[in-house]
């Protein structure tokens, strides 16, 4: 009889849960961070997707005759050391970035989310062993470990998405714990007990979907973090390797004209990091007040 009232209350909660999402839907369509943040990032993905049909040069020709051409009709934004086009570099340069970045944050969360959940369900020593391991983790900053790790292994697309991915992983587990906590204590999961259902059917069927705001916070927040990483990585030439127009490599590469006043080589590529950055940001802001409400 019990177990009967508590699935009559789960099934309530579940339709109150739809509601809530319909609402929040409805306020993300007026929360203009969020909408502004999208924007940028869909201007972003369409150049990643099309460059081929949008750039008007090839990112990877040298043309020595023409270097260091100031922006012009024919080269908006100018030619850089080696006479290649920088729009076309800085069109491009989206492919590597918007590939890298959301893979590894994709492997953070979730390998993150699912340490956070096993963690939080089980409690006791399995939890106490998962923190501590987690904790060491989080003593070493995910950039220092990250140039560690490529200084040693050599630097690569996959070794970048993985070190910063499983980087990541520590911070996201910490969040999903705490929240796997809370929702842990809550008559829906002890219904599903009472149905004796197993443990990876309450915490992935039963748990995880309740918890999907924070983990989708966390998603956003880290895919800023992990655009700027990358970038780091790749100005310091431990990234994503050479002759891709990487925005990172770019600057790196052309940084050294600063000097003799040829800005437009790393201006463009650096304000290129810039709006993908504050975008990320700005949608995570707006996702993280719809998804409070």
């Amino acid at each position: 009889m019990s177990a009967t009232i508590a699935l009559g209350r789960q099934e309530s909660a579940a339709r109150l849960r739809r509601q809530a999402w319909v609402e929040r839907l409805r306020l993300a369509l007026r929360t203009p961070s969020l909408l502004i943040g999208v924007g940028v990032l869909l201007f972003w993905v369409i150049l990643a997707i099309f460059a081929q049909n949008i750039a008007p040069h090839d990112p990877l020709a040298p043309d020595i005759l023409h270097k260091l051409q100031p922006p012009s009709a024919d080269h908006r934004f100018g030619t850089d050391g080696l006479g290649r086009d920088v729009l076309s570099r800085v069109i491009y340069g989206s492919r590597g970035i918007l590939v890298a970045a959301p893979l590894a944050t994709l492997l953070g969360t979730v390998v993150g989310t699912a340490i956070g959940l096993i963690a939080g369900y089980f409690r006791g020593l399995v939890e106490d062993v998962l923190m501590r391991i987690t904790d060491a983790f989080l003593a070493l900053p995910t950039i220092v470990t990250a140039l560690l790790v490529l200084a040693s292994v050599g630097g690569s697309t996959t070794t970048v998405i993985l070190v910063i991915g499983l980087g990541f992983a520590p911070i996201i587990a910490r969040t999903v714990r705490a929240a796997v906590l809370s929702e842990a204590q809550l008559e829906y999961v002890e219904a599903a007990r009472l149905r004796r259902e197993r443990a990876p059917y309450v915490m992935f069927v039963e748990i995880l979907p309740n918890v999907m705001g924070p983990v989708l916070v966390e998603f956003t927040v880290r895919l800023g973090y992990a655009v700027f990483a990358i970038a780091t990585l790749s100005f310091l030439g431990l990234g994503i390797p050479p002759p891709s127009p990487d925005w990172g490599l770019t600057i790196s590469e052309q940084y050294t004209y600063l000097i003799s006043n040829f800005w437009w080589p790393v201006l463009f590529p650096a304000l290129a990091i810039a709006s993908l950055v504050i975008a990320v940001n700005m949608f995570a802001d707006g996702l993280s007040r719809v998804l409070e409400r």
